[in-house]
């Protein structure tokens, strides 16, 4: 980091954990009982600072990763400072666990960004700090800072992964990738997919050989035609690739550590009879495709400012227009998934705090036919997303997209928090957008998260069966 550039950050850091504290203390003032499933997470955390690490909340449906990082944090503190009382391990200090954590995310995006964009490091200092910025306050991610929940600390131990992998430190990353699925078993998907890029730029150089060895310029090495012949290929090469003993053992000399730790998990699985502890008839797995849809109109209305222009839907219409019998194809394929595999969960249709209820009772709701109509923002959606990776290898897109699947298919409850790490890593992804561009991605940001917090703080509600306030959040 440059000596100017490093000042900069330093006080854009400052200056972000002085509002965050801020608005913390708000919150917290609002609302100083658990609240949610706090009402699981505190009383558990609050167990292991007293040394009952043998007591467990059949509730919880997660390994207790954020509960043994909440005392060794707190532990130690609490030792220094000589604190003794209902101080220790309350509500408060509990959550402000995740203020921490929202720092070391915000660096982790800042070294991200700078080791993704290599080549325009020169010229974009202002562009790098205000991406990171903007990407810590995305509002979904943001807004769970103030509770104690699992995502500040699941997200930032599956982007320490990552960059511990962008910079070769493969025994690092797997140990990090095991903290991070201690704190949410369905990161073991973002630990493959980090084994995953290794895997794809062996894939990308076995391609670009065998295609320089047929002088094949029709199309670059590492890409090819947006067609059945071109999915063919692409299938074949990668069912040779997989089945060369000299291309796997290539593999596995680089990419062992991940092996192993996914081999750990599948013994976890097979001890514990599944992914999910505590609870499970309330997270069963199924097929539920339309939630992919969903996360490409999600991606699609977070990423506005950085990702459309009127040059790209000019290509869409250009694309639409040059392969009609696809994109038919497509939306058929969209309209069948959509109609045989739209799953509901019962908490969707119940639980009115939660704004995906909102979502789809005046969305989804208004009519049985609106979630085919639809369809066609979805193709929309989904094309945006895949074109914003066309500068991106063709194996690194493929794997990329087979762990976006495997995390949001199997999902039955629509929940914008499970889209937090599939987003940061869509949009780390992207080529680096203009200033302007990341100002007005920063202000939308800014705008949602006030408004939700307003909304949480100010819009309270009762149910009509209980006295205790109800509140409104993602």
């Amino acid at each position: 980091m440059e000596k100017f550039e490093g000042y900069i950050f330093t006080a854009l850091c400052s200056t972000n954990f002085l509002i965050s504290c801020l608005l913390f203390s708000r919150v917290t003032r609002e609302q100083r009982e658990p609240y949610m499933d706090e009402i699981f997470h505190i009383p558990q955390a609050q167990k292991y600072c007293y040394g009952k690490f043998n007591e467990w909340d059949p509730m919880i449906t997660t390994l207790p990763g954020l509960y043994l990082v909440s005392v060794g944090v707190i532990k130690p503190v609490v030792w220094l400072a000589d604190l003794t009382g209902q101080v220790v391990c309350s509500t408060a200090m509990l959550r402000f666990i995740n203020l921490l954590f929202n720092c070391g995310i915000l660096y982790l995006l800042y070294l991200l960004i700078c080791k993704l964009h290599l080549r325009e490091k020169t010229r974009t200092t202002s562009r790098r700090v205000l991406s990171a910025l903007s990407l810590s306050t995305f509002p979904v991610l943001y807004f769970f800072n103030f509770l104690y929940y699992t995502d500040a600390g699941s997200t930032f131990f599956t982007l320490f992964t990552y960059l511990m992998t962008l910079y070769g430190c493969h025994k690092a990353s797997a140990l990090l990738g095991v903290c991070s699925v201690l704190f949410r078993q369905t990161n073991i998907i973002w630990v493959a997919f980090c084994a995953g890029t290794l895997v794809a730029a062996k894939m990308d150089e076995a391609w670009r050989v065998e295609h320089t060895k047929k002088r094949d310029e029709k199309s670059p090495p590492s890409q090819v035609p947006l067609s059945f012949t071109g999915a063919k290929k692409v299938m074949l090469f990668t069912l040779e690739f997989l089945t060369s003993p000299s291309h796997v053992k290539a593999v596995l000399l680089v990419a062992w550590p991940y092996a192993l730790v996914g081999v750990g998990f599948l013994a976890f699985m097979v001890l514990n009879d599944g992914i999910v502890v505590g609870d499970r008839t309330s997270h069963e797995a199924c097929l539920n495709f339309p939630q992919l849809f969903y996360f490409f109109s999600f991606a699609l209305f977070f990423s506005l400012p950085v990702s459309l222009c009127y040059y790209r839907a000019v290509r869409f219409l250009q694309a639409l227009k040059k392969q009609p019998l696809f994109f038919l194809f497509v939306t058929c394929i969209f309209l069948l998934l959509v109609w045989k595999f739209t799953s509901v969960h019962k908490y969707l249709l119940a639980d009115n705090r939660h704004f995906p209820f909102y979502v789809w009772k005046r969305l989804f709701q208004r009519h049985e036919l609106v979630r085919f109509l639809l369809v066609p923002v979805y193709v929309f959606a989904g094309w945006n997303f895949l074109d914003s990776f066309k500068s991106r290898s063709l194996f690194w897109s493929l794997a990329f997209l087979a762990c976006l699947l495997a995390a949001t298919v199997p999902q039955k409850l629509l929940e914008f928090r499970y889209f937090i790490v599939p987003y940061l890593m869509y949009r780390l992804h992207m080529p680096l957008p203009s200033l302007p561009r990341l100002i007005v991605e920063f202000l939308l940001y800014t705008a949602v998260n006030a408004a939700t917090l307003y909304i949480f703080i100010s819009k309270t509600f009762h149910w009509p069966d209980s006295t205790a306030t109800q509140r409104f959040m993602w």
